[in-house]
């Protein structure tokens, strides 16, 4: 297995006489930004003291070129800006361009997409109408990304095609897409099993099955789905396997699925971490949406992500948010496909500055001007709050992440301390004279940057001038008179300042929490009690104890953990039911991790399963119409 540091070097020789693997297009994830000026780009010659390989042949080639790449590849790599490849690409992409299995083992952000994705481009047959490469992700957000990054890297590839399928877009224009003839196709499971059950997918010439972030489609109760579309492969393909963290789960997997798979584990170094600046501040829960709006005024970022733990949460957060002038945009499980796809366009240009967002909606999200996340609801694992503050601090950036806790989840801290490797520091609530001072910091900016750049065009600029003048020479003010009444039209009616006392009702933690100790959500550094062997899916092999730890026969389990409540199901043993599909249902409909869902019993007829107390009404009326193996849940609550 190869293990390095991100940052530290990785070399591995490619014999140009090798048949390479199979070739698939292209990365979601950033790879390396453009090196100083003192590196020549891709392909261009060194500087005038580095001998090129022109004048030394014996000279090993630099960058991309060293893989074997042809020109088109490298073209489109020095397109984007890639010169030098990541620590992961350059240990994965000499074991996949041999034709290896490969079990990657990496953080997002790290370049991991491209790792797996050149090499395949690379021997990927254009004449070949039939998909060549299958990638598999848990979500649809990521299942574009990764798609838009292959069809990037594939830029200057003639007949290359690539086609992202997921639920939610039009079955119909994804089964004609297909008809035509594409070489690379990234999928969430479900919709892929349903072109496979339908015929409309033949994967009878594919050579390689791409699993992106294993251990999210564990979480998220997809394993089983996996397994069969892996079942249902021609048995020469290469499989490639990349996961954030490794359960044993995954481990099971890739032991079955990948013959004698290459290792490669890319550790993240502590400075990467402190490129996040992580604070908490402690909160009363019916006080939160003010504290929140404090901080909102008292940090100066350009886009922020606040993860809420429910799509009720999100829409409430928005509509207050809204209220207070905010570009505000929601992102959840209610939302149609084509409008989340609007949303990120949006807040990848500038005109939304604010995004409320569920943890299933938001993974994959990659935009690079996120400059802070807020957690407004604390995670339910330490692995969630990891991919959450991983949304800003991208690609070498610095970046801000603020966690919200109330009194009760103060015991929760040091599992995510444990999980990120540093402590994270206490904050207050912005008190009026740090919010005052940014205001009027923000109103010169704008004055400053409007003369410097002026937003209108030389004709209205003209009118402009013309309007102050003639206002100016009817009421006999003077320039500053004038310009003070302009900016108090800017306002609109509204106080600069905030006036009145700071009475803001906060929490303050000056020693250990009473509670510490009896934490019955530790993280998995903490040894959390169910989903560690079977993940939320649970051992096949398990029978009726599969994933919960649940008793045998019809025994009932003790109480729900305090922070739970549990709930009855009207699907069984004899629906055939298992607990990843429990999982998969809720978390989506609710906008929950699966992590956050507590403990399932399976029954003949029924099932229970602990939820996170508080569910808003809306939320639970929606679970109850869901449907589980063709049958509807008919959630109720648990009467014992």
């Amino acid at each position: 297995m190869t293990e390095i540091p991100t940052g530290g070097s990785f070399t591995c020789a490619v014999d140009s006489d090798t048949a390479p693997s199979v070739a698939s297009d292209v990365a979601a994830e950033q790879a390396n930004p453009v090196a100083t000026s003192t590196e020549a780009p891709s392909g261009s010659s060194e500087t005038s003291t580095t001998p090129t390989a022109e004048t030394n042949p014996q000279a090993e080639p630099s960058g991309f070129s060293r893989f074997g790449f042809g020109p088109e590849l490298l073209k489109a790599l020095s397109d984007i800006g890639y010169q030098e490849p990541s620590p992961i690409q350059k240990a994965a992409i000499p074991e996949l361009m041999l034709g290896r299995d490969l079990v990657g083992q990496a953080q997002t952000g790290t370049g991991k997409t491209a790792a797996f994705a050149l090499p395949m481009l690379a021997a990927l047959d254009p004449e070949q109408r039939k998909p060549q490469v299958l990638v598999l992700a848990p979500t649809r957000e990521l299942a574009i990304q990764v798609a838009d990054a292959f069809s990037s890297y594939a830029a200057h590839l003639n007949h290359v095609r690539v086609l992202a399928i997921y639920g939610g877009a039009d079955f119909r224009d994804q089964i004609h897409q297909l008809k035509r003839g594409v070489q690379i196709v990234v999928g969430t499971p479900g919709r892929v099993m349903d072109h496979m059950r339908q015929g409309t997918l033949d994967l009878s010439s594919l050579r390689a099955l791409v699993l992106d972030e294993a251990d999210e489609m564990l979480r998220m109760g997809f394993i089983d789905d996996v397994e069969w579309v892996l079942t249902q492969l021609p048995e020469k393909r290469q499989v490639v396997l990349f996961s954030a963290t490794m359960p044993s789960e995954i481990r099971r997997i890739s032991q079955k699925y990948l013959n004698a798979p290459a290792e490669v584990t890319i550790k993240q170094k502590a400075a990467d971490a402190s490129r996040i600046r992580q604070r908490y501040l402690m909160v009363h829960a019916p006080h939160k949406i003010g504290a929140l709006e404090r901080v909102l005024e008292a940090e100066r970022s350009e886009g922020v992500i606040i993860f809420a733990r429910t799509k009720a949460i999100t829409m409430t957060v928005a509509e207050s948010l809204e209220q207070h002038g905010y570009d505000v945009a929601v992102l959840n499980g209610d939302v149609p496909q084509a409008q989340r796809e609007r949303t990120i366009e949006r807040l990848k240009q500038g005109q939304v500055d604010v995004l409320v967002a569920t943890d299933v909606a938001a993974r994959g999200l990659d935009v690079d001007r996120i400059s802070l996340v807020i957690n407004y609801d604390i995670p339910f694992d330490s692995e969630a709050y990891v991919h959450r503050i991983g949304r800003t601090g991208r690609a070498g950036r610095t970046g801000d992440a603020i966690l919200f806790l109330t009194p009760r989840e103060r015991r929760f801290l040091g599992g995510l301390e444990r999980a990120v490797g540093k402590p994270i520091e206490q904050m207050d609530v912005p008190n009026n004279a740090t919010i005052n001072q940014n205001r009027l910091d923000r109103l010169r900016t704008k004055l400053t940057t409007s003369l410097q750049t002026p937003a209108s065009n030389e004709e209205e600029r003209a009118l402009l001038s013309e309007i102050l003048q003639r206002v100016t020479q009817e009421l006999g003010c003077t320039a500053d008179q004038l310009a003070l009444a302009a900016l108090e039209f800017s306002l609109a009616g509204k106080p600069l300042l905030i006036q009145g006392e700071d009475n803001f009702d906060q929490v303050r933690q000056n020693g250990p929490s009473r509670d510490i100790g009896r934490d019955p959500r530790r993280s998995r550094e903490g040894g959390r009690d169910f989903g560690r062997d079977g993940g939320r899916d649970g051992g096949r092999d398990g029978g009726r104890d599969a994933g919960r730890g649940a008793p045998r026969g019809d025994r009932p389990m003790g109480p729900p953990e305090d922070h739970m409540e549990r709930f009855r199901v009207e699907v069984g043993w004899r629906d055939r039911i298992k607990p990843g599909n429990i999982v998969g249902a809720i978390a989506n409909e609710a906008g929950l991790n699966g992590r956050s869902i507590g403990r399932i019993q399976i029954f003949d007829t029924h099932s229970t399963v602990d939820l996170p107390k508080g569910m808003p009404e809306d939320v639970f009326q929606g679970l109850r119409q869901l449907r589980v193996m063709n049958k509807s849940l008919q959630i109720s609550r648990f009467d014992g």
